[in-house]
């Protein structure tokens, strides 16, 4: 009885020991007997784990990743604003107002002339944040007596 419980506890330990290991399944994977340095383990694509890279970027890495970033469009009132500005600003006395909603600008009012509804339209889509412009704007009509 006093050897069979060491024998038991020793056996244990050592099928523990040796089952959780991996067996090799492949000559790739296998350990060299040589001082060669062992070749990358390749692991599945669902046990991969993510590393953060904390080396500097240069100039060119930090564009590659802004290009593939989606674009973030900008809250709905800074960019009514923004489009406000720049119509105000280019086309000084006009009464042209904004609703801005997701990116999609609307203009509406009244402008002296198309002329006039066209440059705003081009104006609005120069603003950065700007998906589509609607104009339903409507050209003022001067009155003849």
């Amino acid at each position: 009885m006093k050897k069979l419980v060491p024998f038991i506890i020793s056996s244990i330990l050592l099928v523990g020991a040796f089952g959780c290991q991996e067996t090799p399944k492949d000559a790739a994977k296998t350990p060299s007997t040589n001082n060669e340095s062992s070749p990358a383990s390749v692991k599945p694509a669902s046990q991969t784990t993510q590393t953060t890279d904390k080396t500097p970027k240069t100039a060119t890495e930090k564009t590659a990743e802004t290009k593939n970033t989606p674009v973030t469009t900008k809250p709905e009132s800074e960019l009514k604003k923004e489009v406000t500005k720049k119509l105000k600003a280019d086309l000084p006395n006009n009464q042209l107002e904004v609703e801005a909603k997701a990116g999609d600008i609307v203009i509406k009012g009244t402008a002296a002339s198309s002329a006039e509804l066209q440059k705003a339209e081009k104006l609005v889509k120069e603003v950065q944040g700007v998906k589509s412009v609607k104009v339903e704007a409507k050209v003022l009509v001067p009155n003849k007596i």
